[in-house]
């Protein structure tokens, strides 16, 4: 017995003898209407603007806590190169001077109690770094 073929636009399973184009998750008809997949374009380009944005500030951010970290930095080296004779107290403030010969030195004396030229004040924290004030 010579086995009957269906037509290309049946959805017939041959081993289970059943016909499934309604278990189908897609359209299996010529007449079934067209699958078109949504355009995500405008969606794609909205949120890799605000992706961008995001990185953007963060990276500002970034720069931001690097510049604070390189003037601390420059302060610890400033004070830590100056000239004191005392061990500084965390917590004090002390003011850093520059002397005639360009050098610096660390005082307890604040600038309202003397002339000498004042490059700043400073307070030593628990972490031993030095905060301008």
């Amino acid at each position: 017995m010579k086995k009957e073929k269906k037509p290309d636009s049946v959805v017939f399973d041959d081993e289970t003898q059943t016909y499934h184009g309604a278990l189908l998750p897609y359209a299996s008809s010529v007449a079934a209407p067209k699958i078109v997949p949504p355009d995500i374009t405008a969606w794609k380009n909205t949120n890799v603007i605000s992706a961008n944005n995001q990185f953007k500030a963060r990276y500002e951010n970034i720069k931001q806590q690097y510049r604070e970290m390189m003037d601390q930095f420059e302060y610890n080296n400033l004070v830590y190169g100056a000239k004191y004779n005392f061990e500084p107290i965390t917590g004090k403030v002390y003011h850093l001077y520059r002397a005639k010969d360009e050098s610096s030195f660390l005082s307890l004396i604040s600038p309202e109690e003397c002339h000498f030229d004042h490059i700043g004040s400073f307070k030593l924290g628990p972490d031993k770094m030095w905060e301008k004030l």
